[in-house]
């Protein structure tokens, strides 16, 4: 039967609309980072709308990191068995669905459920981009699709909160808040368009058995983490709270041992064992969680502080974050174009040292603030600072953990490190928000602000010291997602595990 993909020498040519299905993926990638980051500036408007108060709002912004981060790893194995196509169409439309009831939503209570809900349909959808991508890009176009694919994830994580403030700003048909959600509709609906015509069919592997168990165990133990961080601040830190994150702990100790257990059984887990037993990688974890949790942490309090402290509008918020995404920008470009190459590991270690830098300054500009005369000028520089020490470590951090995998273990180091990631933002919205709301809620907004960057300061001497236990020198991009140069050529290695 005549293949018109295969040349008269016997090579398969590639596939025709390949980009367009690079178009796709990252369409939803953004999708993704604009719902993460898009809320920070809505809290005013949800507290008159729904009458949220402060846990509400860190449920809002934390709970879909929450679900997201939980349930990474499993959709990746669940687009191993059932093909990454079919997968990624039923996430790309059960996200642009609960899209839609967010911005229904009637009481804050319904909102928070729903968030949870888009974060299950993110964890569906995201692990299938890259396995698609390797599936129809192979050698020097895979390392350009790559060199494409981070700057794009980063501008949409830069542009969130200003995209966010510019919506509810404008209050376009009196939508308020609830235009930050509706804007995934026609997103969502243009990507599946295009995704169900050009994506081409691939069957999933029968054989791949997922492990619901270690699954749920996952899920369990993030939920016993966020629940109390979110609630403890408001209920005076009661045994309960202290109680959950200790199960917490036990629950993610169970797992490790119930992976090991399954591999050893012949069956297939969640995350490879051995990567459990590499100490540099397990302290990596920990270094990712730290990181995030206090930039995803840090950025929101900024963004409280400037709307609720010093009554910014949400657009004059979104515009307020700008300073630290250009410092962002300039950090990760510095780094990723030839810091990271050039010193190794150096470029983590002094990352954290400018924003410690960075920190300090911001917590002697606002300790010298007249209220009157506030203006984002005022603490421009620290914050700025901040961005630049941040962005160094961003665009290096994961190669270098990953340098701590074998080969046939980056796949799923990629997937536990991006979940990771996820739960560690989550973690760090429901501590810098209790933190900032002990003293915001008797009205001392720079004394909140002031005990968050002094926690941020504390987690980036942690992560500092982490630096050491790390690889001299990162991954290569490509070997990054799975797959090394040699076998991107001839198009071998496995898809399993496979996350954003």
């Amino acid at each position: 039967m005549y293949d018109p993909s295969i040349t008269a020498d016997g090579r398969t040519e590639p596939y025709r609309w390949r980009w367009l299905i690079l178009a796709v993926m990252i369409v939803a990638e953004i999708m993704d980072l604009l719902d993460a980051s898009i809320v920070n500036v809505a809290g005013p408007d949800l507290e008159r709308s729904l009458g949220a108060g402060s846990v509400g709002l860190q449920w809002v912004i934390g709970g879909y990191a929450l679900t997201l981060g939980a349930g990474l790893v499993l959709g990746g194995r669940l687009g191993d068995r059932y093909g990454r196509r079919r997968m990624f169409l039923i996430g790309l439309a059960a996200f642009t669905a609960a899209s839609l009831l967010c911005a229904a939503a009637p009481t804050i209570e319904s909102l928070i459920a729903f968030r949870l809900l888009q974060g299950i349909a993110g964890a569906m959808l995201l692990p299938q981009g890259l396995g698609l991508l390797r599936e129809n890009f192979s050698g020097p176009e895979l390392t350009k699709v790559f060199a494409i694919f981070g700057p794009v994830l980063g501008l949409g994580g830069i542009i969130g909160p200003v995209l966010g403030g510019f919506l509810i700003e404008g209050d376009f048909f009196g939508l308020g808040w609830r235009s930050v959600f509706l804007v995934n509709l026609p997103i969502g609906i243009a990507a599946l368009i295009v995704a169900a015509k050009f994506v081409p069919r691939k069957a999933g592997d029968g054989t791949v058995r997922v492990d619901m168990t270690g699954a749920a165990q996952v899920a369990a133990s993030c939920a016993l983490l966020v629940l109390p961080l979110n609630q403890g601040q408001e209920s005076g830190w009661p045994l309960w709270t202290w109680l959950c994150m200790a199960a917490s702990a036990i629950g993610f100790a169970l797992f490790a041992l119930q992976q090991r257990r399954t591999a050893a059984a012949g069956r297939e887990p969640l995350v490879t064992p051995g990567l459990l037993r590499k100490p540099a990688f397990t302290v990596g974890l920990g270094g990712i969680a730290l990181f995030f949790g206090g930039l995803v942490g840090t950025q929101l309090v900024l963004t409280l502080f400037l709307q609720i402290g010093r009554h910014f509008t949400a657009g004059e918020a979104g515009l307020g974050n700008l300073t630290l995404a250009v410092g962002t920008a300039i950090g990760g470009a510095v780094s990723g174009a030839f810091l990271a190459d050039r010193i190794g590991r150096k470029v983590l270690q002094i990352g954290p040292l400018v924003q410690f830098v960075g920190a300090a300054v911001l917590w002697f500009e606002l300790a010298g603030l007249e209220a009157a005369s506030f203006s984002i000028r005022d603490i421009a520089a620290g914050v700025a600072v901040m961005g630049t020490g941040a962005g160094m470590v961003i665009a290096a951090l994961f190669s270098f953990i990953l340098g701590a995998a074998d080969d046939d273990e980056i796949g799923s180091a990629s997937g536990v490190l991006s979940a990771v990631q996820a739960v560690g933002g989550s973690t760090g919205v429901a501590v810098f928000g209790s933190v900032f709301f002990a003293q915001a809620e008797a009205g001392d907004f720079t004394g909140g602000f002031h005990r968050a960057l002094l926690v941020q300061m504390c987690l980036l001497v942690v992560f500092f010291a982490i630096t050491f236990l790390l690889p001299r020198k990162g991954r290569p991009e490509d070997e990054q997602h799975g797959i090394t140069a040699e076998r991107a050529a001839d198009g071998s290695g496995t898809d399993q595990h496979l996350t954003v």
